[in-house]
């Protein structure tokens, strides 16, 4: 069990850390906004930051 949860919460961390790369403090807000929706069940915040994801998605395509 350690194994497994030190391993998600590496490839959170690198996840981030690419987002925060690759669109700025933007993607770090967005990708905040949808972990803490999801965490806390509330499906207006996790909504907010899945669609600015989205949008910085499709802005760099």
């Amino acid at each position: 069990m350690p194994l497994v949860a030190i391993a998600l919460a590496a490839l959170a961390i690198g996840f981030e850390q690419l987002v925060q790369w690759k669109y700025g403090p933007m993607g770090i807000i967005a990708f905040v906004a949808l972990t803490v929706g999801v965490k806390a069940r509330n499906t207006m915040i996790s909504g907010i930051g899945a669609v600015i994801l989205v949008m910085l998605l499709a802005q760099s395509g």
